[in-house]
């Protein structure tokens, strides 16, 4: 879940962070990136001042005000893990978004200016320029986010008090790990697990990395100037 929606959030960041004026890049990646910066303690803290049931700063400005059903996101056991997810979208979404931005910048702009030539639109550039130049950033991407899900644990230790939650239902991996060792005494059987995690870990991130390596491949076959550099069909145009 995680990996879904900050990739998909900060891709579109990234977009609009590009065509917007460079004066206003810098201050708005500054405050994107704070909470990269911020200690994971502290942004759990603060993230209970604004989720914290009927006391926390959303429902008080916006579910009260308007009427709406006030979700407890810490202690509602159907919406725990997504509030953890919304945790890692409020952290990692502006780190993401500056290496995806550091990566369409480096995409050659040959490739944007044929694809108009041959009268592609917005989404048809997004699709067969932009996406596939991208691929290889977006694996990585993918890979960093997926290792911090599976590394997650200072933050939601002191988000959900030192548990799972209610019925456990926000209990991962690492945290069932260190309750196994520090709570239960079973030092063994956490080492177990923790060991048996190693391959999964690599096979995971193999894949990912493969994928974007074969994308961003498959992308660089042909050069702008061949003619041959992209395959795009439109109404009224040619295939290139």
């Amino acid at each position: 879940m995680s990996i879904t929606l900050v990739t998909a959030f900060s891709l579109g960041l990234a977009h609009l962070l590009q065509r917007a004026y460079a004066t206003f890049r810098g201050p708005v990646m500054f405050c994107l990136m704070l909470p990269a910066l911020t200690p994971p303690a502290v942004l759990a803290f603060l993230y209970i001042l604004v989720f914290n049931g009927p006391h926390g700063m959303l429902n008080g400005l916006i579910a009260k005000p308007f009427g709406l059903p006030m979700v407890d996101w810490i202690r509602d056991a159907r919406v725990i893990k997504f509030s953890l997810v919304l945790l890692t979208l409020w952290r990692w979404s502006g780190f993401t978004t500056l290496i995806l931005l550091s990566g369409m910048e480096g995409i050659p702009k040959a490739y944007y200016d044929l694809a108009r030539a041959e009268g592609a639109g917005f989404r048809q550039c997004f699709r067969h320029v932009t996406l596939p130049m991208l691929s290889h950033v977006i694996a990585f991407t993918a890979v960093f986010l997926f290792l911090d899900a599976f590394v997650l644990f200072e933050g939601a230790y002191i988000l959900l008090g030192g548990s799972g939650g209610t019925l456990d239902a926000g209990l991962l991996l690492v945290a069932y790990t260190y309750q196994t060792a520090f709570t239960f005494g079973k030092f063994g059987s956490a080492a177990a697990m923790g060991f048996s995690m190693v391959p999964l870990l690599m096979l995971i991130v193999w894949m990912l990395l493969l994928r974007g390596r074969s994308g961003r491949t498959r992308a660089l076959r042909a050069r702008p100037e061949s003619g041959e550099a992209l395959s795009l069909s439109h109404p009224g145009g040619t295939h290139g």
